[in-house]
């Protein structure tokens, strides 16, 4: 009977659909590189010594029906109730238009980060419009594209005004201890290592002398809205600086901190059309002044001009990008929430200024219902100004209204005898009735009053978001139309591979992303208590274990939310492990030159300093340099942050040697797990050395890149680091030692882990070594076809690349008068995304096939690369002019080639369709070749404000 019914079973499948080549495919591809098998590819490609001697022990393949079946299944048994915890997150509604066209759109999900600006047009452009919406609510001058969450966002904002203000040397650092609990506590974890001294205290009670600066919340955290400008004053008076968390939705009718004197504001554009997603993702924001705009951390879009002198948005500033900067990094911030940040400037655009104040004013009136209700009830109040948040005494009757909230399906932020409520866009005046009933324990009547208007300090003069952006979209009609147009103007995943070195660009399946919507999912507060949430319990357990499975670890923490911060909390934990043994004084980080660019940065946020390993010839890391660092810092030497398989593509065949020397030094050993897609069931960082690893769940284990973020980067660890793992001050998590809390939310952005849960669960161990096996193979397959046209710059002790492969171009300069970027524009024309450019070697190219691309596309792109070293050697023989030619003026728009006038010695077709399936479908670039220089000496990144047109 078991036989019988195994053999009904659905067949699992999943890695047929996620798998690009077939198994036909596979094998005419191993012809190609002279393989008889896989596992001979993988014996030629991974050192013996290394590799895995027993398959995964994860559960088996489900087929996905299946798999989404189990998984609404377990994830059903969440409680989701009507919150009203606040403490920055709260229920919002996300317009379907926005839910069904952006979230749920893999044209914006699958975009990748916008470094090549003339294809990523239409998401700078909603970034541009959520930085203005950001700076005009705020009341200052310059918004970055998003941070993480507001917690961290705080925590980065304290660190560029003890850094960046030159009046000021202090580093002592006042928080308002009416912040939200998080918040201070991610301060207080990443000012530590950096020697910040935090000191929370209630803002009446502040010593403001000899300070860098004070952190306040407006509103409170239980929910006053205090005048600040005394305060600020008294700071500035001491030359330091003023840091803001705020609300987007207050801001909308109370007085903006900047025009108060803040120089910093912070927070999570989480209720501008994001839903709850028991924590995240969410688009942190910040704000500043003109004096902080070349230290503010994450990425900045600003408008500079096209080759034509046509507008055309950017990333700015990017030289001090932290990847770049490297260990004179000022913050790790490395990414952003884009696609959250898109949702949030959608609704901003949705809704207009009027929508939006509306909406500000409604909540304040029901909040205002709420408080005269509860005051003629005989409960403890707050006299003042608040917006949407009471903090009730309840005293001798707060068990009854606890049992009756409970009864009634309804969650509030509790306190020893008081009861905070927080009110929100989804509130209704029945919602306020059955509050009070709660409270009451009887049938109770509703107020019928308007709020008094906001008090003179507090009420907003000010207009915002007066650019024709905020109120030309009022019908739906034409709001999907514009957002429609923006996406047209990116490439994503939908339209061809993105072939990005080290971002791993793989396939991210529906079935992964269908339960990113389910209530059961994003309905949840991260702070409901953990009765309610015994689906997302299970899940993040399975995923725990099966993550330590993968990686050959005994415990993983899913905190932090994005790679940056991954690296940043293995940091810490080695950090901590040193101090725990007596041994603080081990503050040495060794660095290979070939690392991650956010490595150095990561360790000296981490407080420790970083000491560069040179590579060789090879590419490898250079053992004479290795052992002679280690024998020169031996007794501070507190780790080593490796890259595996390196950034050059290759699989270093003495990686367990190295593991074992730190080792024997008394240092840990941090393995970057970025390249992990090469490891899969093939080998495991924990079985070879490493002592904690992080992983990049944006990469490979499916989260989406969402154009820029969000992404996921939780660690795993050895026995011995895992009491250190991150806590948290409202949920339990980590270790009986944890270090300090590294996001806001205890899990991170713990909505999107479905999808990583889901892929594995329908691969299974088979598929997932299947997997890996195949994005080995691709690449070798890409660079097998290329290094006749392009020198393929590193290899294996056996001749093979791992999953990706660096091609060189550094001759071209010499030959032709062409250099990197002129290849990468002129891919755009042939309808492809560039490979990562010069990293991590100047003037190369890095190339990742993934598993998930077809043999059919990878030999498109192979056939682009070959047309253009072609054109290349017709530049190098003087056939085409060294300045006027198809790749000096890629990428061709167009409005270029349909031009009356047409000025280039080569033809129209060449410009615009070079190839055969350019022909077939055309992605046109939506603006030429953009001047950066241009765009970073007139730094504009906001929308121009309404009088500006009317001067105009």
């Amino acid at each position: 009977m078991n036989q019988r019914r195994h053999r009904l079973d659905r067949p699992a499948r999943f890695a047929e659909r996620h798998i690009g080549p077939s198994a036909d495919d596979v094998r005419d591809m191993l012809a190609t590189i002279d393989c008889e098998s896989l596992e001979e590819l993988v014996a030629q490609t991974i050192p013996a010594q290394i590799r895995a001697t027993e398959p995964l022990k994860l559960p088996g393949a489900l087929p996905e029906f299946d798999a989404l079946q189990e998984f609404e299944q377990m994830l059903g048994t969440n409680d989701v109730r009507r919150t009203y915890i606040g403490m920055g997150y709260y229920p919002t509604i996300v317009p379907p238009v926005i839910q069904r066209n952006v979230l749920e759109n893999p044209g914006w999900y699958t975009q990748y980060t916008p470094y090549q600006a003339e294809i990523a047009q239409g998401r700078l452009e909603a970034l541009f419009v959520f930085q203005t919406v950001i700076a005009d609510l705020t009341g200052l001058p310059i918004s970055n594209a998003s941070l993480l969450d507001e917690g961290t966002a705080v925590a980065e904002g304290v660190a560029m005004c003890v850094r960046g203000n030159r009046k000021s040397k202090s580093t002592r650092f006042l928080v308002a201890d009416d912040c939200h609990p998080q918040t201070i506590d991610v301060v207080r974890t990443r000012c530590a290592p950096l020697d910040i001294e935090v000191i929370v205290a209630p803002p009446e009670e502040f010593v403001i002398e000899d300070v860098a600066g004070v952190v306040l919340q407006y509103p409170t955290t239980d929910g006053r809205i205090e005048d600040y400008r005394e305060i600020t004053e008294r700071v500035h008076a001491q030359n330091g600086c003023v840091v803001v968390a705020s609300d987007l939705l207050a801001l909308t009718i109370l007085t903006p901190p900047g025009e108060w004197g803040a120089d910093v504001v912070v927070g999570s554009a989480q209720r501008f059309g994001v839903p709850l997603g028991f924590g995240g993702p969410h688009a942190g924001f910040m704000s500043t002044t003109d004096d902080f705009k070349r230290h503010i951390p994450g990425r900045v879009v600003g408008q500079s001009v096209d080759a034509n002198g046509s507008p055309a948005l950017r990333l700015a500033l990017q030289t001090r990008e932290q990847h770049i900067r490297r260990e004179k990094a000022t913050s790790n911030i490395c990414t952003a929430q884009v696609l959250l940040a898109v949702m949030s400037a959608f609704y901003a655009v949705y809704h207009g200024p009027h929508g939006l104040s509306e909406i500000a004013r409604r909540v304040r009136a029901l909040t205002a219902m709420l408080h005269h209700g509860l005051s003629e009830l005989g409960f403890d109040v707050p006299d003042g100004t608040f917006f949407d948040t009471l903090t009730v005494g309840t005293g001798p009757r707060h068990a009854d209204v606890l049992a009756r909230a409970a009864e009634a399906g309804i969650s509030f932020r509790t306190g020893h005898s008081t009861v905070s409520v927080s009110l929100d866009e989804v509130a209704t005046p029945e919602d306020v009735l059955q509050l009070l009933e709660v409270f009451s324990g009887s049938d109770a009547t509703l107020p019928d009053l308007d709020p008094e208007p906001l008090p003179e300090p507090f009420a907003r003069t000010s207009q915002f978001m007066t650019h024709p952006t905020f109120s030309s979209y009022r019908s739906e009609t034409e709001f999907l139309r514009w957002i429609t147009r923006l996406q047209a103007r990116d490439l994503s995943l939908t339209h061809s591979m993105i072939p990005l070195g080290s971002c791993t660009m793989k396939l991210n399946a529906t079935t992964e992303m269908l339960p990113v919507t389910w209530a059961t999912v994003n309905g949840i507060h991260p702070f409901a208590p953990r009765e309610q949430w015994p689906g997302y319990a299970q899940m993040l357990t399975n995923l725990e274990d099966w993550l330590s499975e993968i990686t050959g670890m005994d415990a993983t923490s899913l905190q932090p939310n994005a790679g940056s911060q991954g690296e940043y909390a293995g940091m810490l934990v080695i950090r901590a492990y040193h101090e725990h043994r007596g041994e603080s004084h081990r503050n040495i980080c060794l660095i290979p030159q070939s690392a991650h660019g956010t490595n150095p940065a990561s360790a000296v946020m981490a407080g420790m300093e970083v000491v560069v390993v040179g590579c060789d010839d090879d590419g490898n890391i250079d053992v004479d340099d290795l052992d002679a660092k280690i024998e020169a810092h031996a007794e501070q030497l507190a780790a080593i942050m490796i890259t595996y398989p390196s950034t050059h593509g290759v699989f270093e065949t003495g990686v367990a040697d190295m593991c074992a020397k730190i080792h024997a030094a008394g240092g840990q050993v941090y393995l970057d797990g970025a390249n992990m897609n090469a490891q899969v069931g093939l080998c495991r960082p924990g079985d070879f050395g490493a002592d904690v690893c992080h992983l990049n769940l944006h990469k490979t284990f499916c989260i989406p890149h969402g154009g820029g973020g969000p992404g996921m980067g939780p660690i795993c660890v050895r026995e011995h680091l895992a009491p250190f793992l991150p806590g948290h001050p409202l949920v339990k998590t980590g270790g009986e030692a944890a270090v300090g809390a590294i996001s806001a939310a205890p899990f991170g952005s713990a909505s999107i882990l479905p999808i990583p849960y889901l892929y594995i669960r329908m691969l299974g161990g088979e598929g997932l070594e299947l997997a890996t096996k195949v994005a080995i193979l691709n690449a070798n397959y890409m660079a097998k076809r290329l290094e006749d046209h392009y020198p393929v710059l590193y290899r294996g002790a056996r001749g093979r690349v791992a999953h990706e492969f660096i091609l060189d171009l550094r001759d071209f300069k010499r030959t032709a008068g062409v250099d990197f970027v002129d290849v990468a524009k002129r891919l755009m024309d042939y309808g492809f995304h560039a490979p990562t450019m010069s990293w991590p070697v100047v003037g190369t190219m890095m190339v990742e096939p993934t598993e998930s691309e077809s043999r059919e596309e990878l030999d498109r792109f192979c056939d682009a690369l070959i047309a253009i070293r072609g054109e290349i050697d017709q530049i190098a023989a003087g056939e085409w002019d060294r300045d006027d030619n198809p790749l000096k003026n890629a990428p061709h728009t167009a409005a270029e080639v349909t031009a009356d006038e047409w000025t280039h010695p080569y033809p129209r077709s060449v410009a615009a369709f070079p190839a055969s399936w350019v022909r077939e479908h055309k992605f046109w670039p939506a603006v030429a070749r953009i001047d950066d220089a241009h765009g970073d000496r007139n730094l504009i990144c906001t929308c121009p404000p309404l009088d500006a047109y009317a001067a105009e």
